[in-house]
């Protein structure tokens, strides 16, 4: 579907959920009860905001946002070259894959840029190779090679920009072993991947429907929480709904040896949600330093693209912004 979404009215609580539940929420037994005082509203107030910013599809959901790389899983950036008489049909091919969890159509040679995500790279790969037998078509993989900032937090009103709301901005992702998850994590993983249950005590639901005690609940998610398995437990807003109806992902060709220091300071500013380095796909793609950015037009992204740019300087030695024009599939990664 083309990019045209129109922007939400948003009463001031609504406003205030959005702003202020994108992370945080209480791991207690009546957390809505705790986030309703926050707020200054009743609990069930609250949760019927929920409800209607979820109905309306402001929200995408409501609960934990996990890493599936701290799952022992796999995600993978790739694109595709499309000619555009065969646009559609390769489209339906890409999303025909469960593999494939998001597709986008941007502005550029590359034009088909979609999110690989497996249990393992052998399903990665297993993923790519389909894609070329079905499509008959290079598929162009650009695997994260370390991650400067993912915050991508959403407000309402210009309370503060995209981005904000992180204290690790700018800080290296070096590779990690990932944490060790039992049966019973996977279980509440998979019951909690949609969102969390809106009753009072939302917890105490999912623990009965597991047949787990609710401080076994408690006591896994704040685990998975501090080991980086769980990002945030929160509010994930629709950002087209709020407002950022344009968006860019800003590539560029950097020195390797500086790619790093660059990556965190880029990942420092307010208006990257995303930054990344992946690698280059020679001749035809130099860029090496990825970084999104998001706006309510494109006027707004490119001169964030411009601040990007001022930032590195004759360091950048090549650029290109590529705009989001079609989502042709959007659906959450799931285990």
């Amino acid at each position: 579907m083309a990019i045209t979404h129109s922007r939400a009215a948003l009463n001031p609580l609504e406003t205030c959920i959005v702003n202020q539940l994108q992370g945080g929420f209480p791991l207690t037994s009546q957390p809505f009860a705790h986030a309703a005082a926050t707020l200054g509203c009743s609990e069930l107030a609250l949760r019927q905001g929920l409800d209607g910013l979820l109905q309306r599809q402001v929200l995408t959901r409501f609960g934990p946002l996990y890493q599936i790389e701290r799952m022992g899983g796999c995600f993978v950036l790739a694109a595709l070259a499309v000619p555009p008489a065969r646009f559609d049909e390769v489209a339906a091919a890409v999303n025909s894959l469960p593999a494939v969890a998001h597709n986008y159509q941007r502005t550029h040679k590359l034009n088909m840029w979609f999110v690989l995500a497996a249990a393992s790279q052998a399903g990665i790969s297993a993923a790519c190779s389909a894609i070329e037998l079905l499509t008959g078509l290079t598929v162009h993989a650009f695997p994260k090679q370390r991650e400067y900032f993912v915050g991508m937090r959403f407000t309402v009103g210009g309370q503060a920009a995209v981005g904000q709301a992180s204290a690790a901005r700018g800080s290296v992702d070096e590779p990690l072993m990932a944490p060790e998850l039992d049966e019973n994590d996977w279980r509440l993983i998979r019951a909690t991947q949609a969102g969390l249950p809106l009753v009072e005590q939302p917890y105490r639901q999912l623990a009965d429907s597991l047949q787990l005690p609710e401080q076994e609940v408690l006591t896994r998610l704040g685990r998975m929480l501090e080991q980086g398995v769980i990002r945030r437990i929160g509010a994930v807003p629709n950002h087209y709904a709020i407002g950022y109806r344009a968006n860019g992902m800003a590539v560029f060709d950097v020195a390797d040896e500086l790619v790093d220091q660059l990556g965190q300071q880029l990942g420092r500013l307010d208006c990257v949600s995303h930054c990344y380095r992946r690698p280059r796909h020679l001749p035809h793609w130099p860029y090496n330093l990825f970084a999104m950015v998001h706006g309510d037009n494109r006027r707004a992204v490119r001169e964030q693209q411009a601040a990007l740019l001022q930032l590195l300087g004759p360091a950048c030695r090549r650029h290109a912004l590529l705009f989001s024009t079609r989502i042709l599939k959007k659906s959450g990664l799931r285990v």
